[in-house]
């Protein structure tokens, strides 16, 4: 299925192409036909990619009167954000001993650490695990755990790449705490990179989430580090790939 879904974007993406080229009379009926070809192929998008879409198709027309060549990266820049902003269903594991993966990406760090300090939540060692996503990953995060949000807390702050070290205590991050069943808290660390500008959060305190639920989102390569309870333990390692929603980075026997 999947393949099929690729040959899917690359047939919509070439007819998407030549109906910018100008070469026929048939010019926005051909790029029509190729955003539908596009979209079917990637099965779902999230409606923040829709908007930003829009606007670049916008800007794109625009630019056909200043200067065309232009105007052509853009219309294709405006495909890519379509398949930037795909969303597709995951099959999260039930397991209540697990934490699930909030995010697509490599595995960049594995440690121990603690929480970070804005969550007032004490200076004792953690597991820590942390996920570059690239600009290729899907970029919708994933409630790693089933329990309660008991904080939400956003950092203004800067941009360095975020798979370096110092990326968790400069970036622009957004912190998830959670707590579940068991009245452990699992923190979630959404952190802005080089490129990401703009942390989405779709959730609110005191709310409810299942393990995989949506919770957020971070535009244009970033990464996520979950920080657990020390009797958890992972059987990942770095340089892993891992899918939100799906994998399971660590887990406790308690």
């Amino acid at each position: 299925m999947q393949s099929v879904r690729k040959i899917g974007l690359i047939i919509g993406l070439l007819v998407f192409i030549i109906g910018t080229s100008n070469l026929y009379d048939i010019t926005f009926p051909l790029m029509f036909a190729g955003v539908i070809i596009f979209l079917i192929s990637l099965e779902k998008v999230h409606k923040e990619g829709y908007r930003l879409f829009t606007i670049s198709m916008l800007i794109s027309f625009g630019m056909e009167f200043v200067f065309q060549p232009l105007s052509i990266f853009l219309y294709i820049f405006s495909l890519f954000v379509l398949w930037f902003f795909r969303d597709p269903e995951r099959n999260t594991p039930l397991d209540n001993n697990a934490v699930i993966s909030p995010a697509d990406g490599t595995i960049c760090k594995i440690d121990q650490a603690p929480m970070p300090k804005e969550t007032s939540l004490g200076n004792e060692a953690c597991l820590r695990v942390c996920i570059f996503m690239n600009v290729v990953n899907v970029h919708v995060n994933r409630a790693p755990i089933t329990g309660i949000i008991d904080d939400i807390i956003y950092i203004a702050g800067k941009f360095f790449v975020a798979s370096l070290d110092k990326a968790s205590e400069h970036n622009e991050r957004n912190i998830l705490v959670m707590q579940n069943k068991k009245n452990e808290k699992i923190v979630s660390v959404q952190i802005a990179g080089l490129v990401a500008r703009r942390i989405l959060s779709f959730v609110e305190k005191s709310t409810s989430m299942k393990a995989g639920e949506r919770f957020g989102l971070i535009r244009f390569g970033s990464r996520v580090d979950v920080y657990m309870p020390l009797h958890y333990s992972t059987q990942l390692k770095e340089g892993d790939k891992v899918t939100a929603g799906e994998s399971i980075i660590a887990s406790s026997s308690t």
